[in-house]
């Protein structure tokens, strides 16, 4: 093992190659090429096999790195892809869109110096050789078992939890109110961080597997939540939060400021090859107009970099805090700076101008002041300190909130916290309907893509465990 691993003080990080920004910014094509095989297998060698291994401590999944990375080293990529498909029932979705550098490579014990393992680039090209070589293969259970679970969203986290309970072999049906499966993989992200047909061969899996799909059925309006509790021995809520926050200013009413997730589906769809009319008459374009995006997040990137390749004449993110403080991956922070967008640090915006639309943002500088009950840097104003920015089109990815779920499930019996989101029993899962899970962002809020898929597990152990616990009970009182 020695021969094959510690190889970061002789070799360096190298990524897979990146395209050109001046090629990338005019196509919607992933912006990484695959590693070749002999480059995964030395980048996964300089993994330190260290005794306390940090990257996996870090990964909500906590998926077995160490380990992939020295199967991978070694050549043995058949098993590596068996290890990383142990614990994730997406590597190569997590593998292009996680932020690696706030989690697994971010917690590598030789970044400092040496720069971290590329994770990320590994898992990914780990798992798109297995479905090259034909090594994915369809769920097959060990015996099918009678019990119905009915999945309420087709989002990362009901789909990790229809897998998990068809392995276990329960009949499994996933409602979801769009067209598509895959929830935000399809619509929210896009295609130059996750090509669709990524995520549609994953369904085609899910469908070979046994698993069943109502599309456009929307729970609340097509079917009753009760009427699910009827038809299904248990029910999943996994919903995922799409409520967009907004922004208390003057002129926020305008035409031409528009929630981040309307523009991003818009252009989702348009790329999907679907008739977008907000899209073709140009409201949800940035082609030729002045892009203002508001806020610092992940899918604030995903905007600005969006409206680049659509040809915006200028492309500016606003954020109030400094670099340092942004939550969104400071490796998506770079490849948007590449690309042509400008950052706007330390600006919020104040008001909306302009009669018929929105044509300036007056926005004023900030001064982060003493830390809050949260350790972050309190946002002030400088006074006088006013700019007008020239936009066409202001983009708001200020975060999302639940949806008022009880209205809309037609359950207002539903428990919900404080926040909007599903109040759970946190050992059980279970809402405080007998037999009604809840699971994802609709129960932490609004987070990663990689924790909606170890909440959606876990959700499937839960609801195995009181599905065996109510037929055993059933069982003893028969006799």
């Amino acid at each position: 093992m020695a021969e094959r691993m510690l190889k970061f003080v002789g070799t360096a990080q190298a990524l897979p190659e990146k395209r050109p920004a001046a090629e990338r910014r005019h196509d919607f094509q992933e912006i990484y090429a695959l590693y070749a095989r002999e480059q995964a297998s030395e980048q996964a060698s300089r993994c330190s096999q260290c005794g306390v291994p940090f990257c996996q401590v870090h990964c909500p999944l906590h998926n077995n790195i160490p380990d992939w990375l020295k199967l991978t080293a070694e050549g043995r990529l058949d098993e590596a892809y068996e290890l990383s498909s142990a614990t994730n029932n997406f590597p190569e979705i997590c593998g292009r869109i996680c932020p690696q550098d706030r989690l697994c490579e971010g917690n590598c014990v030789i970044e400092k110096g040496f720069e971290s393992v590329t994770i990320g680039s590994v898992e990914k090209f780990i798992t798109d050789t297995a479905w090259t070589q034909g090594w994915v293969k369809p769920v097959q259970p060990r015996r099918e078992r009678p019990q119905h679970v009915g999945v309420v969203g087709a989002g990362p986290a009901g789909l990790a939890a229809a897998e998990q309970l068809r392995r276990k072999g329960y009949q499994v049906t996933v409602y979801d109110r769009y067209d598509r499966v895959g929830g935000l993989l399809i619509y929210g992200i896009p295609n130059f961080k996750l090509e669709k047909e990524v995520v549609q061969r994953r369904e085609k899996l899910l469908r070979d597997s046994g698993v069943a799909f109502r599309l456009n059925c929307e729970v609340g309006r097509d079917v009753t939540l009760a009427e699910l509790r009827q038809r299904h021995d248990a029910v999943l809520i996994a919903t995922g939060v799409y409520k967009a926050r907004d922004i208390q200013a003057p002129g926020v009413g305008l035409p031409g400021i528009i929630p981040a997730l309307d523009y991003l589906t818009a252009s989702n769809r348009a790329g999907l090859g679907d008739k977008v009319p907000e899209f073709e008459s140009g409201t949800l374009d940035a082609e030729g107009k002045n892009v203002v995006v508001i806020g610092g997040g992940d899918t604030a990137m995903d905007c600005v970099r969006t409206a680049v390749r659509q040809g915006a004449k200028s492309v500016k993110c606003l954020y109030r805090r400094d670099r340092a403080n942004m939550p969104g991956s400071q490796r998506e922070v770079k490849h948007a700076e590449e690309e042509g967008v400008e950052f706007v640090w330390l600006t919020a915006p104040q008001a909306f101008l302009g009669k018929d639309k929105v044509s300036h943002v007056r926005s004023i500088r900030i001064h982060l002041g003493m830390p809050d009950a949260s350790g972050r840097q309190t946002p002030q104003e400088i006074p006088n300190s006013h700019v007008n920015i020239e936009a066409d089109l202001v983009l708001k990815a200020l975060g999302f909130d639940p949806e008022d779920l009880p209205a809309t499930l037609q359950e207002p019996e539903l428990g919900v916290t404080g926040w909007g989101t599903l109040k759970i029993d946190w050992r059980s899962m279970m809402t405080n309907l007998d037999g009604v899970f809840a699971a994802g962002d609709i129960v932490r809020g609004a987070a990663l893509v990689v924790w909606a898929v170890r909440d959606g597990r876990d959700a499937a152990e839960r609801i195995h465990a009181w599905l065996t616990a109510k037929a055993a009970s059933a069982a003893v009182a028969a006799e």
